[in-house]
């Protein structure tokens, strides 16, 4: 079964330092699944939180299935996600103690067919730290034009 369904959070590399990365299960109903099965998802403004002792994912979007009749779901609401009880809990103390937050970076589909999210735990940046990764890549690519020539 070839899936090459990889649907990436941009945003989230530029406004948060990504310090640790999860894969985790996810919830879905039919019509969701099937859409995204045809690239219709983005993660843009996703983000994680805990409810109940649970993880959620929050805002993603997730387009209605075109042949889902009755049957569709609604494209943002709150979605599951699997993780282990060892896991929840770590990612729960370090959320509340540290003041970071869980970010999805990366929606897939497996090799089993089964939808999987990569989620990290995050720190925000402040403006001059993402100035200061435009100067980075900008000298990186200085470099790379002059290794060419």
């Amino acid at each position: 079964m070839e899936n090459n369904i990889r649907i990436k959070n941009k945003r989230a590399s530029w406004e948060f330092y990504l310090i640790e990365r999860l894969v985790a299960g996810i919830v879905l109903t039919g019509t969701e699944i099937k859409s995204l099965r045809n690239g219709k998802a983005s993660l843009a403004d996703s983000y994680c939180l805990f409810e109940g002792g649970e993880l959620f994912v929050r805002a993603m979007h997730i387009a209605e299935y075109s042949y889902g009749t009755y049957n569709n779901h609604l494209a943002k609401r709150d979605r599951k996600l699997l993780l282990t009880a060892r896991e929840l809990k770590k990612l729960n103390t370090k959320v509340k103690e540290k003041s970071m937050t869980i970010v999805p970076i990366v929606l897939f589909i497996n090799e089993k067919g089964l939808a999987k999210l990569e989620i990290a735990l995050a720190k925000g940046k402040h403006y001059y730290d993402k100035r200061e990764n435009l100067k980075e890549k900008d000298h990186k690519r200085e470099i790379d034009r002059h290794m060419k020539r």
